[in-house]
């Protein structure tokens, strides 16, 4: 099931949970401004992406990118075919992980005209593994243009626009084609500290000139700093020789490279009392491992995104099942339900006989006042430390279970409440029959001379009276 969401709101969006994985599409409007973006340039986003996963299947997130309207990238300048326009597309994650997931993509281009329109790259992707189960909130956030020229070489004759002379340099045109001059012309000066300046676009750049027994040193600037070298000399071969030659036109006597790609300025200026000779320029583009600055526009979404929820089940999860480390929704790693109680985010096992070890209650259980019965549970947390890389732990909960008897006997026999005789002792008998057999022979006694007593006195009253 796929679906189509517009642009607008802030609400976290979710898809209702299914055994089969589900994608959204969200469409988003961005507009860009600075680099190739020489006036502010509208496009329409979509991203699609699943919103049920399970452990191990990649979260892929696809950018579709389009012009919007009438607005265009445009080049920033006359270019070879090769150059590539590529876009990098960013989302925010929280939940499971922290950080920002990156999509890329590229479109290489036909030859370009100053100012003529770029062709963007019309999908980029950007996917990462998911490693435990949990919830993965994205956030779609900016998005970059960016332009990197080809590899090239462009050669600048002496006469070009973007070279300039000081007043002591002379124009000489239509040279014998013997000397190889490029365009049949130089420009040349014996005046000492006459000067020319080259302005150009690239990573390097080459001083040609012709080399001749009679030409003198040059020292060589760029951006207001030496030149490496910092002087050359035609009259000489590279190796440090005299050169015994004459007008040999079209000489690459010295070049510099590994600039910044970007706008530079070459000052050229005579030395010594002897000739020298400007006969043209090379100018070198290298390959270039990033685009330059320069070039960026940046591209923001017009309206407050929506955040879109990604559930990511365990594998004997259903992808569209809400990852739970507990399925009767009973919290046992935090009781309280207060985050700030686990600070480190870490789940610990709690000790046997804690007050958070408690027993589980089995699921046969239907009577409210039966008892609970004792069984082993078990716990799987995420554990996020601040790393985009979640690892999973297993804590063993060991539950209390119902005492059923005592293990110590504290009570002896013959106790309260225990229904048990006495052990008994002969010797303890036999005294006790004794004692008793003399109360009874003395109460026998005493009862005999009580009778006689009582006799006594009856007669004694009678002969009284």
């Amino acid at each position: 099931m796929t679906l189509v969401l517009g642009g607008l709101g802030c609400a976290l969006l979710s898809t209702p949970g299914s055994a089969a994985a589900e994608a959204v599409e969200v469409d988003l409007d961005y507009v860009c401004t600075n680099g190739v973006a020489r006036t502010p340039v509208n496009l329409e986003v979509t991203l699609t992406l699943q919103t049920a996963l399970t452990v191990g299947q990649p979260l892929d997130i696809r950018w579709g990118i389009k012009y919007k309207d009438q607005s265009r990238f445009l080049s920033p300048g006359l270019f070879k075919a090769g150059a590539r326009v590529s876009a990098t597309g960013v989302v925010g994650i929280g939940g499971l992980w922290s950080g920002e997931l990156k999509s890329l993509g590229s479109q290489e281009q036909t030859q370009l005209p100053d100012g003529d329109q770029l062709t963007l790259p019309a999908l980029i992707s950007g996917a990462v593994t998911t490693t435990a189960p949990g919830v993965i909130e994205i956030k779609p956030r900016r998005l970059l243009i960016d332009f990197t020229p080809p590899p090239s070489e462009a050669l600048f004759n002496d006469d070009d626009p973007a070279v300039s002379y000081s007043a002591e340099w002379t124009d000489s045109n239509d040279r014998d084609l013997n000397f190889h001059d490029v365009g049949r012309d130089v420009h040349a000066t014996e005046a000492n500290f006459a000067e020319a300046y080259f302005k150009f676009t690239g990573t390097g750049v080459d001083f040609i000139t012709e080399q001749d027994s009679r030409a003198g040193k040059v020292q060589f600037t760029i951006d207001g700093r030496p030149g490496i070298p910092a002087t050359a000399d035609a009259s000489k071969n590279p190796d440090g020789s005299h050169a015994g030659v004459a007008n040999q036109g079209n000489y690459t006597l010295w070049g510099m490279r590994g600039l910044p790609y970007g706008p530079h300025e070459l000052k050229v200026a005579k030395l010594d009392d002897k000739w020298a000779m400007v006969d043209a320029f090379r100018v070198v583009t290298e390959e270039l491992a990033d685009p330059p600055k320069q070039f960026r526009a940046t591209c923001e979404p017009v309206l407050k995104p929506t955040a879109i929820r990604v559930v990511v089940g365990s594998p004997t999860q259903s992808p569209g099942q809400s990852p739970s480390s507990n399925p009767t929704g009973e919290p046992s790693s935090n009781p309280s339900g207060d985050p700030s109680s686990n600070p480190s985010g870490s789940v610990t096992s709690p000790l046997p006989g804690s007050p958070s070890a408690t027993p589980s209650k089995s699921s046969g259980v239907t009577g409210g006042g039966s008892s609970p019965t004792p069984s082993d549970s078990k716990l799987t947390s995420v554990v996020i430390l601040g790393s985009p890389t979640p690892t999973i732990t297993t804590t063993i909960t060991l539950p209390a279970s119902t005492p059923t008897s005592p293990q110590v006997k504290v009570t002896p026999k013959g106790g309260a409440q225990t229904g048990e005789a006495p052990e008994t002792s002969r010797a303890s008998a036999a005294v006790l029959i004794g004692s008793g057999g003399a109360m009874v022979f003395g109460g026998v006694f005493s009862g005999v001379v009580l009778l006689r007593r009582r006799a006594a006195h009856a007669n004694d009253r009678s002969r009284t009276v």
